[in-house]
């Protein structure tokens, strides 16, 4: 089997070379445009065998096997040749090709993966190289291509300018986690509204690898796995992600689940099961705010991906959610409304509280878990401490975080027994509250927490973040006290 990650290595070694390409976001576009016109070759190669009338939507000379294949015999297409076939035939070709609402989605996700890829490479022999490398994949051998699966973890740690944009890549072993407790079931309707590379749609599709796998039961699965993403970089690898795990239709679409008025949404909108991370530290213009009540806008983007998720759960349905810490214990008139109709309108029975580390490099912002179901209005909440394990003093990109590191909380979590934090006297490192309690607190979810801050060296845009939200964490402490005092003295609060 190929060493995939030397495979990826030696991909970006040749691309160095070229002038045409400027940065790891750039490189690793072109690798994932590349790879995706390998696995659709493979499939449709498949499509080809067990249907009769199969049709495919690209004209032959633009199939990866009639332009990329390397016979060896000296007739594949090279150097200048390449370039303006890539250029002038294969880009225009796919860009144009005839999409109507009745083309089957399996066919319609060529034309939109390509209307906005693009093609860096300026030197044809090097480009050459490139597609051989991606050629020499054998899509064939089933471990390879699971193993295939894998390469995104690697691309998306190597994207250091990630942070910047407010999104990080979540940890398998996150996924896997809140996959795992939202407990999947092969017939539900699953989505990810900012679903990224798929992390947790494929979380979602292991899950459900040990119940019924007929042909019939894997289709049904793609048919109820559902995807939004806003950028057109992650929406390439989630696309490719849903193929190499078997989805030959991925319902992943290319957009922002923002951008429709949530009042408009129906119960044929709604859904059995949402995983997400939100991006946050992100800000929405007005006009997107717009779509959202007056008493629930908010610029910051995870916020509004809740409310979101409120008006899309099912009845009955299960969520789980990652948010910041600047969630649990904002006190400004916006979120103390969004966790008021969270706490009003579902079960929000668990939240789990991560390590600073667990999103390094890209953050040292502390994150959260918020489990809640549709099942009727919240009585108590649970929360449960993660602490680092033992032997490790923060996570990062060499050790980041695996999935037996949350075996104290998957123990805990079916027993759900109150922990005193071993290190605070009166603190809990587990605790149940009331909702009476939470109310109390003026929403303040920031309970259970970390007793000590490790001292890190965060970047400049990281330190005022952090101070921001420590800021606000302090506000939210005093504004609760105040709030306590003047019950006590009867003074109602203007």
């Amino acid at each position: 089997m190929t060493n995939l990650t030397s495979l990826i290595k030696s991909l970006r070694d040749i691309m160095r070379n070229d002038s045409g390409i400027n940065g790891d976001a750039q490189r690793i576009e072109q690798i994932i445009w590349l790879l995706f016109l390998k696995v659709y070759d493979a499939k449709e190669a498949t499509w080809d065998l067990e249907e009769d009338d199969y049709q495919s939507i690209l004209p032959a000379d633009c199939r990866w096997a009639a332009w990329a294949h390397d016979d060896g015999k000296g007739t594949a297409l090279t150097g200048e040749e390449l370039l303006h076939f890539v250029n002038d035939t294969l880009f225009p070709t796919l860009r144009g090709l005839p999409v109507t609402r009745e083309t089957p989605i399996r066919q319609a996700i060529v034309q939109t993966i390509f209307a906005e890829a693009n093609q860096y490479m300026k030197d044809g022999v090097l480009l050459r190289q490139v597609v051989n490398v991606i050629d020499g994949i054998d899509l064939d051998d089933y471990a390879e291509i699971h193993a295939l699966g894998d390469i995104y973890e690697n691309i998306l740690r190597e994207l250091q300018s990630a942070g910047s944009a407010g999104e990080f890549y979540t940890p398998r072993a996150v996924t896997d986690f809140m996959a795992a407790h939202i407990e999947p079931h092969v017939g539900e309707r699953v989505a990810d509204f900012a679903c990224g590379t798929g992390g947790f749609l494929v979380s979602w599709l292991k899950q459900l690898q040990g119940q019924e796998q007929s042909a019939a039961s894997i289709e049904a699965i793609g048919q109820s796995t559902f995807g939004i993403e806003k950028k057109q970089f992650p929406y390439m690898l989630a696309i490719t992600n849903m193929l190499l795990h078997g989805i030959d239709a991925p319902h992943i679409v290319h957009a922002n689940a923002l951008t429709k008025n949530v009042l408009d949404y129906t119960e044929a909108d709604a859904f059995d099961k949402i995983l997400m991370n939100p991006p946050y530290g992100g800000h929405e213009k007005a006009d997107v705010q717009g779509y959202f009540p007056e008493d629930l806008r908010d610029s910051e983007t995870a916020d509004l991906f809740l409310v979101l998720i409120l008006y899309r759960l099912r009845q009955g349905g299960r969520a789980a959610v990652v948010l910041p810490d600047g969630f649990l214990f904002g006190s400004d008139n916006t979120k103390v409304n969004i966790k008021r109709k969270l706490l009003t309108e579902c079960n929000l029975h668990t939240v789990i509280r991560l390590p600073a580390s667990v999103f390094a490099p890209y953050t040292s912002i502390t994150t959260n878990l918020l489990f809640f179901d549709k099942t009727g209005p919240t009585k108590e909440t649970w929360f449960y401490r993660l602490d680092m394990p033992e032997g490790y003093k923060h996570f990062s990109k060499t050790k980041p975080m695996q999935r037996d590191h949350f075996a104290p909380c998957d123990a805990w979590w079916d027993k759900r027994q109150v922990i005193p934090d071993p290190e605070v006297e009166g603190a809990y490192k587990a605790n149940c509250y009331t909702r009476a309690q939470i109310e109390a607190g003026g929403y303040n979810l920031d309970l259970c927490g970390y007793p000590t801050v490790e001292e890190e060296i965060l970047s400049p845009e990281d330190t005022i973040r952090s101070f921001h939200e420590q800021r606000a964490a302090l506000n939210a402490k005093i504004d609760a006290r105040l709030a306590k005092i003047a019950d006590l003295l009867g003074i109602k609060e203007q």
